[in-house]
């Protein structure tokens, strides 16, 4: 059979990674669906296993910011459209604010931005009418973007208004415009490492946190780092880390982690010598904890089961219990953008009640003078202090056990008056932007009484 006269054309290059960003856009802001959902695990989008490292890493940096500065985007495209975004054709939306997020914050030529954006809606039935408008709206952008998004400057726009009223109500409002603030940066590498934190920032480009944890702006997979394959260090916020030290020396105690993939605590207990039990309702999520704890050469008892109803074989009860409970996850929308824009404040009741269940159930689990810490990564008072206090007054068998500054690296500004740990994403400020900042979290430690 003689060759084809002509070869197939290849496609654009970065097309194909603005369209299933503009996909997964459209996935969080008409169905409903989160981003891990969109990105990993069964329900990936089939178009990422085609993906090099390279376009893969350019996607999630398009729907990240986004998402990240989806209110700003509104602000900015409301100015340069006269009818509004179209509402008949979700692809032109999606092209428009990902075309604009390009123009105003990515280093990406703004010719290139207007291009791709306009193939995208060319490519959709539905929004293939709108692509001169497309085009003239983003020229526009390249042209007024940068004198509009100075009129936005200081406006909080990119925090669903929900969020920030409660914000405002609880942290006042000098505080809740700093956690905005902090929101709206790309987030850094958090890693903990098993030892010798300074020679992995110097290998890694970054810096040692007061915490302990080696912070870096570096980008692209993790998987191709130093020390990855062997298994010396763990992607792990910060503040995420800092809840498993409140158990204090572990070595040879039994720990129960609670709903505890992906395994970030999991692993800093079983690198601290305790006997781990760790428990999580979901098999994805579980077999992924697995690989993590296999990658890093530590072992752990491995228990899928629902952390409200599971019955641990030993009946003694465990020395240490960590319950990272379910929450709305509001202190971590700077790594995970999407969380504001698919949570609601009725979210909030319902969480807090199965919070207060598990509190309760996992108290159960303790030997008499054993230490639990409950943890969220919420901002949400509902789901920390709150849950904490009602099921004090329910019960005369658990008590506080205050932390204390010296055990967050003496950053007294992490703990409450009732001594609780409280991290707020706009703590641990840093000249440069990049290196600051915290997840939310919430943790309170517990002593059962002897």
């Amino acid at each position: 059979m003689p060759p084809p006269r002509f070869a197939t054309p290849s496609e654009v290059p970065g097309l194909a990674a603005r369209r299933i960003a503009a996909d997964v856009v459209d996935g969080v802001l008409h169905k409903h669906r989160t981003l891990d959902d969109q990105l990993d695990g069964t329900g990936a989008h089939p178009g990422l296993k085609h993906l090099a490292d390279r376009d893969r890493a350019l996607m999630r940096r398009l729907v990240a910011t986004t998402l990240r500065r989806l209110g700003t985007l509104g602000h900015v495209l409301s100015r340069l459209l006269d009818r509004g975004v179209p509402t008949d054709a979700p692809r032109a939306q999606s092209a428009l604010l990902i075309g604009a997020a390009q123009i105003l914050w990515m280093d990406v030529p703004d010719h290139a931005a207007v291009d791709l954006s306009v193939r995208l809606v060319q490519a959709d039935r539905r929004a293939a009418k709108y692509a001169g408008l497309v085009n003239a709206v983003l020229r526009r952008c390249a042209r007024e973007g940068a004198g509009l998004l100075d009129d936005a400057t200081g406006q909080p726009l990119d925090i669903a208004p929900w969020l920030l009223k409660r914000w405002i109500d609880h942290y006042g409002e000098a505080t809740a415009k700093d956690i905005a603030a902090a929101l709206g940066q790309e987030p850094s590498l958090d890693l903990t490492v098993k030892s010798d934190p300074a020679q992995w920032a110097s290998r890694l480009h970054g810096e040692v946190l007061p915490t302990g944890t080696v912070r870096t702006v570096l980008h692209g997979s993790v998987t191709v780092l130093p020390g990855f394959v062997e298994g010396q260090w763990w992607v792990q916020d910060a503040a995420a880390a800092l809840p498993a030290r409140l158990l204090g020396d572990v070595g040879g105690k039994t720990i129960a982690d609670l709903c505890a993939a992906p395994g970030g605590k999991t692993a800093q207990l079983a690198h601290a010598g305790a006997r781990v039990t760790a428990v999580d309702r979901s098999p994805a999520r579980m077999n992924r904890l697995k690989d993590n704890m296999t990658r890093l050469q530590l072992t752990a008892e491995t228990v899928v089961a629902d952390a409200a109803e599971w019955q641990p074989a030993e009946s003694g009860g465990f020395d240490g219990l960590l319950l990272d409970a379910p929450c709305t996850s509001t202190g971590t929308i700077r790594r995970h953008p999407d969380v504001g824009w698919l949570r609601s404040e009725a979210d909030i009741a319902a969480l807090s009640a199965l919070q207060a269940r598990l509190l309760t159930r996992a108290s159960g689990l303790l030997k008499p003078g054993g230490t639990l810490v409950y943890c969220t990564c919420s901002l949400e008072p509902e789901e920390g202090e709150q849950v904490v206090e009602r099921v004090l007054a329910e019960t005369t068998e658990l008590r506080r056990i205050p932390v204390t500054p010296g055990e967050v690296a003496g950053l007294a500004e992490l703990v409450t008056p009732a001594g609780d740990l409280r991290t707020l994403p706009c703590h641990l400020p840093h000249q440069d932007p990049r290196l600051g900042g915290l997840d939310g979290f919430y943790a309170a430690r517990l002593e059962r009484r002897p």
